[in-house]
């Protein structure tokens, strides 16, 4: 939503953490494509819904990886959440998936990000792809949390329900779930259209797009078409990391 003097509005500091270390104290595996950790962090700082953490692992050798993975939990969770897509030949998420118990410790930094954010104090889109959803559930949470789920509307988009990370929550916020390759309900398969968002959209909320590249871009596009100015709209793109 634009202020009266034609700027972005100003949402609250994002705040960022350091490297510390995180125990596991949950491990759920909602498909056999993915895993959620729940993590008590050490000297945690709150974070804002639409934030993410770094995960790394360090071999015997030296050797490091990591990888970035949004939070799915609101800030007032005393647990971080992340929802952790398997990618088979992935150098972290198969070792999150497969081989992380409740105990173990994990090599973390966050939260980071200070541009997709949202405080939860003006009305709000999220729009996004399969694991894209996962920042917009941290939103709908904290909404719910402050007893304003009223001031955020959704809707996802995935080939197929497995492909969606917390379907049934996500469906019982009413959030819009467009399935590329099956029916849902009474919606035939296919992909999100311009007309599905215009019944979401004023364009004069600020709109999250999340999802892969390919994705956002084509999200981005939609809203180009219902005339909502680009300022108002924050994309966070993912993909494999080179």
């Amino acid at each position: 939503m634009m202020t009266p003097g034609g700027t972005v509005p100003a949402f609250a500091p994002a705040p960022t953490g350091r490297w510390t270390t995180a125990t596991v104290r949950e491990v759920m595996h909602p498909t056999d494509r993915a895993v959620i950790l729940r993590l008590d962090v050490r000297d945690r700082i709150d974070h804002l819904p639409g934030q993410h953490y770094v995960v790394r692992l360090r071999a015997p050798d030296g050797y490091t990886a990591q990888r970035s993975y949004s939070v799915a939990s609101p800030p007032s969770d005393p647990l971080v959440e992340l929802w952790v897509e398997r990618i088979p030949d992935g150098e972290v998420s198969p070792f999150l998936a497969d081989e992380v118990a409740p105990g173990d410790e994990l090599e973390v930094r966050g939260p980071i990000g200070g541009w997709f954010v949202w405080d939860a104090t003006m009305p709000a889109i999220g729009v996004a792809g399969g694991s894209g959803a996962v920042p917009l559930v941290a939103m709908l949470r904290h909404a719910r949390a402050l007893g304003r789920p009223d001031l955020l509307q959704l809707a996802v988009s995935a080939r197929a329900l497995p492909d969606l990370p917390f379907p049934d929550e996500l469906a019982a916020a009413g959030a819009l779930i467009a399935l590329s390759r099956t029916p849902y309900g009474d919606r035939p398969a296919g992909r999100l259209t311009a007309d599905e968002l215009r019944a979401l959209a004023t364009c004069h909320e600020t709109t999250f797009v999340c999802g892969s590249a390919g994705f956002a871009e084509f999200a981005s596009q939609l809203l180009v078409e219902l005339g909502c100015a680009s300022p108002d709209v924050r994309v966070e793109r993912f993909g494999p990391t080179g």
